[in-house]
């Protein structure tokens, strides 16, 4: 991962909506939530839903499965994995002369 692409996924878990859109999914395990599950839980109009999630597909963060006429979103556990490590990955790499504190 480089630099702009963790930019770009944390940009868009900047917004309210889009992080509590995320968290559920997350807590929602592999097999996701359909997007009408999603509307219950965050009580926001489905165009908007839509644009929320448009914007976590972009970043690939989550992924979007059509089952017949059921759209199930899914959280990128990958994607997400390589975001918490490029964040963490220089934790405590400092020269030997400074405290690591």
């Amino acid at each position: 991962m480089n630099i702009q692409q963790a930019a770009n996924q944390l940009a868009e878990l900047g917004h309210v909506t889009r992080l509590s859109l995320y968290r559920l999914l997350v807590k929602a395990g592999r097999e996701g939530l359909e997007v009408a599950q999603l509307q219950q839980h965050l009580q926001v109009p489905g165009s908007t839903l839509s644009h929320h999630i448009s914007r976590l597909v972009k970043v690939g963060l989550v992924k979007q499965i059509r089952e017949g006429r059921v759209l199930h979103c899914v959280a990128q556990y990958d994607k997400l994995d390589k975001l918490l490590s490029f964040l963490v990955e220089e934790c405590c790499k400092q020269p030997a002369n400074e405290d690591c504190s």
